[in-house]
């Protein structure tokens, strides 16, 4: 990350001007970035908002650490703006989030806990988020699937003009298809027309500010999207690991069952079983879908530049929930766990002091409304039930709130959930009395054991069930005290302001060491240092906490360390946060690399079956091919790589993929072969081994 983009942080306190008690409830608090630098470059002039809702959208995207996953454009986005690693809806549901967020007031307030319910039915005069917009003049447009009931989107309080949305054809889900990779282009389906719609509205709109929300039905079922979005997965080598089975000892009330999946003529009904197969061609579907929503999200912001729109507009991108992808035997949203409540958050202000960061903060999507308001320099209503994010996109690394709530009901039974940094716990029926649930996610990231029930556990859950019950007014960051920004970051080794090789290369010093070269290495605090220390630094590469800080780029000299490393993560890796974004990062720490000399590498996994990948480094742009042979010498298969830039290709998403089989299709006996490498005028050969 190069100096400008570098974190500055120093003592600020908070003031009477930063924090502002409202009269509702107990004293609801609404942070304002007053004493903040102010973004706008222009006093004179507002900034517009761009503001993507999508369907049933995790946050699976090489910007949240999936490499195997194609998302170019959101990536993109992510380097302009901010990402919220730990942004959590308020119900896993269509309806009650999309109106919470729209709204700024959870579910319980509004009275929207079901996808049929009109939260003007309970709370007529509530102003919505693009209410507020348009009564402070800007001209207020939604465009696709932004609300989940038809009125609201006609809504004439909230929008200048009736909303616009492609033809809605019905379907029988009983004889349709869970997925289908067609043959078509992208505008010829429903989410392609409401692209070309919004390139179409932002030419017409260009010259007044505007607020112009887009939604996207797409990643929702069945999945279908354009053939080429398929080709972007190798569906034998494609997967996205989850753990099918329910956690130990969880209440019943708190499974499900692959819920609306079933109801497609492809998948299994009822209890059946449904095969890893399945599993594997569903998650590759469900992929595709969101690389087509990608390509979308792409062609709104061509347009947006095109006409020099980007430098004066707020861009927001938000999934109105999580979404399991056979996590815990389900597929789709309405749990209480990890998957189904944490949504994708990026959030771009123009001039933003620290774009392309990621911040961990707790922070839920009842906080959009208040933060665009902020963004835009709008007054923030007193009753608005969440608070501002501006202070994080300002100093990313700010103290913030302690915990962040969802919400479900479940055939008449609630389920209320806390999560905090650490743990997630839930209860179902008054006080927990349909039974419980605490989850560790430090040692236990993917919710495998309930230890609610635990002897040791009681006095934790005590404490988190207090929390709960206290609500999320006592969550709010302490406006009574100073809040300070940390002087240091515990994955800065070196203490030297920011999260470079250095900090690295001193973790890796004192693997398997009693006494660790560097008293700050073990990071995670276990007793022990090894890879998962050093890819919780990885994982925050770039992050500084001084003005001027030292580069965080890498030499080739830093190759064979970077390659190292990744091998022991690739062969540790559990799936967790920590190790997605680490791995991530390292891999993209080749990318900033030149290579002193070409170099064909031994091939990954060696021996291998059936699939292998082929690494090599390239000292300078040219073409390449790569030749497979037999021991007779014969060529039985041709990898053309192409014309490539110089650059090291030693990671999976890299490397050259050869799964196994001949030039006619067929799966190759076992045994020895080789490999040959042709760049410009270096050729290189290796042996590999191959057993079934």
């Amino acid at each position: 990350m190069k100096n400008d983009k570098q974190q500055k942080v120093s003592s600020y306190p908070f003031t009477r001007r930063d924090f502002l008690s409202t009269t509702l409830k107990v004293g609801a608090a609404a942070f304002t970035t007053g004493l903040l630098p102010k973004l706008r470059a222009n006093a004179d002039c507002q900034y517009n908002v761009l503001f993507f809702m999508v369907d049933d959208l995790r946050p699976l995207f090489g910007c949240y650490g999936h490499s195997e996953m194609h998302t170019p454009n959101i990536d993109a986005l992510a380097k302009r703006g901010t990402l919220f690693n730990r942004a959590y809806c308020q119900y896993p549901l269509c309806n009650p989030s999309r109106t919470s967020i729209i709204t700024g007031l959870r579910p319980g307030t509004i009275g929207v806990t079901d996808n049929s319910a009109d939260f003007r039915d309970h709370l007529p005069n509530a102003v919505t988020l693009p209410q507020q917009f348009k009564v402070h003049g800007y001209h207020t447009r939604a465009i696709g699937r932004v609300l989940h009931i038809h009125e609201l989107q006609h809504d004439e309080r909230a929008w200048s003009v009736r909303s616009w949305g492609p033809a809605w054809i019905p379907f029988d889900k009983a004889t349709t298809p869970s997925w289908k990779a067609l043959d078509v282009d992208d505008h010829e389906l429903r989410d392609g027309r409401t692209a070309e719609k919004v390139a179409e509205v932002l030419a017409q709109i260009q010259n007044q500010p505007f607020f112009l929300a887009v939604g996207f039905y797409k990643p929702h079922l069945p999945y279908n999207a354009p053939q080429k979005y398929f080709d972007l997965y190798n569906s034998q080598t494609f997967n996205i690991d989850t753990d099918a089975t329910t956690p130990e000892n969880a209440p019943r009330i708190a499974r499900t069952n692959w819920n609306e999946i079933r109801s497609y003529e492809d998948v299994p009904n009822g209890t059946t079983p449904v095969s890893q197969e399945k599993i594997l061609e569903l998650t590759r579907a469900y992929a595709a879908s969101v690389s087509y929503t990608d390509a979308l999200v792409g062609r709104v912001l061509a347009q947006l530049d095109a006409l020099n729109l980007t430098d004066n507009t707020v861009v927001v991108l938000v999934g109105d929930h999580g979404y399991h992808l056979g996590e815990h035997g389900t597929w789709g949203k309405n749990t209480l766990f990890e998957v189904s409540a944490r949504s994708p958050l990026i959030i771009s202000v123009p001039g933003q002091t620290y774009p392309d960061t990621k911040t961990d903060a707790l922070v839920e999507l009842v906080d959009i409304y208040p933060t665009l308001c902020d963004a835009c320099q709008l007054p923030i209503s007193s009753e608005l039930e969440g608070i501002s994010m501006m202070p994080i996109v300002e100093q990313p690394t700010r103290a913030w709130k302690t915990a962040v709530f969802s919400q479900l009901n479940r055939g008449g039974t609630n389920g209320n959930s806390i999560r905090t940094k650490q743990y997630r716990y839930t209860e179902w029926g008054n006080n927990g009395q349909r039974g419980r649930e605490l989850y560790d996610y430090h040692i236990d990231p993917n919710e495998t054991v309930n230890i609610a029930n635990l002897p040791e556990n009681s006095d934790l859950v005590a404490d988190l069930s207090k929390q709960l019950h206290a609500g999320w007014e006592a969550a709010l960051p302490d406006a009574s005290e100073q809040i300070t920004v940390p002087q240091t970051l515990p994955w800065d080794i070196n203490n030297d302001g920011v999260v470079d090789v250095r900090d690295l290369i001193l973790v890796s010093n004192s693997f398997g060491k009693e006494t660790p070269e560097h008293p700050r290495a073990d990071v995670n605090k276990d007793g022990k240092v090894d890879i998962i220390d050093l890819l919780y630094v990885a994982s925050h590469f770039g992050e500084s906490c001084i003005a001027s800080a030292s580069s965080t780029s890498v030499s080739s000299d830093h190759v064979e360390n970077i390659s190292e490393w990744l091998t022991e993560a690739y062969q540790a890796d559990d799936g967790s946060d920590v190790f997605r974004s680490g791995i991530a990062n390292l891999e993209a720490l080749f990318n900033t690399v030149t290579p002193k000399k070409t170099t064909l590498l031994p091939n990954f996994p060696n021996p291998f079956n059936p699939e292998t990948w082929i690494p090599y480094d390239l000292a300078q742009d040219t073409d390449v091919d790569i030749d497979i042979y037999n021991l007779k010498g014969e060529i039985i298969r041709k990898l053309n790589m192409g014309y490539q830039a110089a650059g090291t290709y030693r990671t999976k998403g890299g490397a050259a993929y050869w799964d196994g089989r001949n030039s006619e299709g067929e799966l190759v006996a076992s045994g020895v072969y080789f490999y040959s490498l042709q760049a410009g005028q270096m050729k290189a050969t290796r042996r590999m081994i191959i057993i079934k």
